[in-house]
This record gives C-alpha cells, structure tokens and sequence, in this order.
C-alpha cells in the first residue's frame, strides 16, 4: 500500500518556476515507479513525466521536455518535479501516481495523489 500527497501548486507568472513534491508513505516507495500526470479543465488526463526505481531512467512529454525534470529521494519518499519556464497552457491539476512498471500511461499506475493547482498567468 502506497499513499501519496503532493505540494507545491500555486499561483505563478508565465516564464516562473514551481517545485512539486509527492511525499509517499508505505515501506513499497522505493519499489515503485512513480510518474506525474496533470489535467486541465474539460481536458482528459495527460502523461508529464516518471522515473523508475533507481532513479536512473526518467521519461518527460515532449510538451515539457527541457522545462520540467523529475528526481527522487528514497531516502525521504519523495519525488519532485521542477518546472522552469511555465506557460499558461501548464495550468492543471498535477497529479503523482505509483505503478510496477513505468509507463505513460495513467491505466498502468495503481495509487494516485489528490493533486495540487497549478495556474499560470499571462
């Protein structure tokens, strides 16, 4: 069993940065992929980025590659997700998400966060 929260989500001017943090409980979070998904309004949910166990293999959406870079802390439970350069189109829930096997998919993920606001003004 995997609980997750995440934090971070505010308010932020177009070309601002946020640092998101899921923080996990349960002695499984090493164990686990973990991912960032996040969904806008009357949007469906959308892959951000994972990384795997280690650490060692991470994946972003080419909608925020060379923007967002995701990292974790095993030691702490937790995974972050640094974001530079925010536009308007990134306002969303973010949501984390722990899963056996890295995927893009939200389907391949078994324990979802409640989300943070992220909004982004012009």
């Amino acid at each position: 069993q995997v609980q997750l929260v995440e934090s971070g989500g505010g308010l932020v001017q177009a070309g601002g940065s946020l640092r998101l943090s899921c923080t996990a409980s349960g002695r499984t979070f090493s164990s686990r992929v973990i991912a960032w998904f996040r969904q806008a309004p009357e949007k469906e949910r959308e892959f951000v980025a994972f990384i795997n166990r280690s650490g060692l293999i991470t994946s972003t959406a080419d909608s925020v590659k060379g923007r967002f870079t995701i990292s974790r802390d095993n030691a702490n439970n937790g995974v972050y997700l640094q974001m530079n350069s925010l536009k308007p189109e990134d306002t969303a829930v973010y949501y984390c998400a722990a899963g056996q096997e890295y995927s893009n998919r939200a389907s391949a993920y078994d324990y979802w966060g409640q989300g943070t606001q992220v909004t982004v003004s012009s």
